[in-house]
């Protein structure tokens, strides 16, 4: 088998979340590349055109679909659309999250539920939803959990992000034991610091310019470089691995930060 055709997705039906922007938009038109039907999901409907059209531009197929993966509900709703539209889910990308930088001493129970429910609780709903329907099916599946280094480490002020990203991780592998049986595979990326809607701020700041002195490569990564990463872990490529966790950092988990 030559090599590219190992992550090839064609025939598969792709669900990403949080795909209206940033690296959740980049996903989904990322597994549209590789030939999937991709199902773009956001709370943000109105932003879902754009990246649902810039796929069928360069010739895929995909349909957005609203979903608040904090509402059991919604998420229910938007897999039944799915199925309806594409067919049964077979490959999830479970990405949409939010962030926040509060002190800990300053944090209010709202903040510390915000980012849970949505990074955590959020995750571990999609992650689920499609679980059931996969094994329901018996047509196995890949599942992708976008975790964080700050899932692996800690830095200042980000103190529910970083535990929800901890919970992914330690969710990942405990889901990847259980679903083996039923061909699913369950992986999970944490990516290091790349530009997006939710850090860009933090970005222009001197902390996080001192930190990206500290990251061996010196740099932010670039969206392209989660490319390969994500169609590993998507693919047939990755068929004899599940419960790990690929960081895409730029060496920063191995620095001295």
């Amino acid at each position: 088998m030559a090599a590219t055709s190992t992550f090839d997705l064609t025939g598969k039906i792709a669900l990403v979340t949080g795909a209206s922007s940033g690296i959740g938009r980049r996903f989904a038109i990322t597994l549209a590349g590789a030939g999937a039907a991709v199902a773009a999901c956001a709370r943000r409907t109105d932003k879902l055109a754009a990246t649902v059209a810039e796929i069928e531009a360069a010739g895929g197929r995909a349909i957005g679909v609203a979903m608040d993966v904090t509402d059991a509900g919604s998420v229910a709703r938007a897999f039944d659309a799915v199925g309806s539209e594409l067919g049964p889910v077979t490959v999830l990308v479970n990405n949409a999250g939010v962030s926040g930088r509060f002190p800990a001493l300053e944090m209010t129970e709202a903040d510390w539920d915000r980012v849970i429910d949505a990074n955590l609780k959020g995750a571990w709903t999609v992650a689920q939803a499609a679980a059931r329907r996969m094994a329901a099916a018996k047509t196995g599946g890949v599942i992708v959990n976008t975790a964080s280094i700050l899932g692996l480490r800690v830095s200042k002020g980000v103190l529910p992000y970083a535990v929800s990203k901890a919970g992914v991780v330690q969710m990942t592998k405990a889901l990847a034991l259980e679903l083996a049986k039923h061909n699913i595979r369950v992986n999970a990326l944490a990516p290091g610091y790349f530009e997006t809607d939710l850090n860009r701020e933090f970005l222009k700041s001197d902390a996080a310019q001192a930190m990206i002195k500290n990251v061996p490569m010196r740099r932010v990564g670039d969206h392209d470089e989660l490319t390969g990463p994500l169609l590993l872990l998507a693919s047939d490529a990755s068929s004899y691995i599940t419960g790990v966790v690929l960081a895409v950092d730029g060496g920063h988990l191995v620095s001295s930060l």
